[in-house]
């Protein structure tokens, strides 16, 4: 049960850094420090887009329009915070 947990966990913790890659990249192309004339910077944005679209969806479609401020990576982090508060609650009570 351990081992299952720490993959977990794991998961979650990569799912979390790439998210943040995501929103830093956001900014560095916003500023115009990167250029998505670039292939390589376009290949990893676009990369990047497919790979956390099936996450950002359906919060885009429940959230109200906030102009061009886009909440929903921070909701799908407060959800892996919340999910890896749970499963570290859950695998205590069973030790």
């Amino acid at each position: 049960m351990t081992s299952l947990l720490q993959i977990l966990m794991m998961l979650l913790s990569v799912a979390q850094t790439i998210i943040i890659i995501h929103i830093i990249m956001s900014w560095l192309i916003n500023f115009g420090v990167l250029n998505l004339q670039q292939p390589l910077v376009a290949q990893i944005w676009d990369g990047l887009n497919r790979l956390l679209e099936p996450l950002y969806g359906p919060i885009r479609r429940a959230l109200p329009s906030m102009g061009g401020l886009d909440l929903a990576p921070l909701i799908v982090i407060l959800g892996i915070f919340a999910l890896r508060t749970v499963l570290i609650n859950n695998a205590t009570a069973f030790y």
